[in-house]
């Protein structure tokens, strides 16, 4: 299984970026999806989660201008950036738990990052 990661980008202050995650392989299930983001000298943190019914969690500083959706029939997650700041400059990644068909267990995975970065 792949997580793969697009829309990452360059934007001014008050802009949109829309990111979205893709799940592909062969026979498998997801459960929790979430954002996480890295700046430069800090630790990875998370963004926003959601659930596979569809409930979510959003780190403070983003509620209100950033959305966390996903499409369980297509594997693919969302994460709508609305009115970015500066201070939203970072690798954003894709997490899942998945569980392969022949497996018991939920593992985790990781997309390859892609780069937001919002100028002021």
């Amino acid at each position: 299984v792949q997580l793969v990661e697009s829309g990452g980008g360059f934007m001014q202050a008050g802009g949109s970026l829309k990111l979205s995650c893709t799940a592909s392989g062969s026979s498998f299930s997801i459960n929790i999806m979430g954002w996480y983001r890295q700046a430069p000298g800090k630790q990875r943190e998370l963004v926003a989660r959601i659930m596979r019914d569809g409930r979510t969690i959003h780190k403070d500083s983003v509620k209100g201008r950033f959305t966390i959706s996903r499409d369980n029939a297509k594997n693919t997650m969302y994460l709508q950036m609305n009115s970015l700041e500066p201070e939203d400059t970072a690798v954003y990644y894709c997490n899942a738990e998945i569980r392969d068909s022949g497996s018991y267990y939920y593992t985790d995975y990781w997309g390859q990052g892609t780069q937001v970065t919002v100028s002021s």
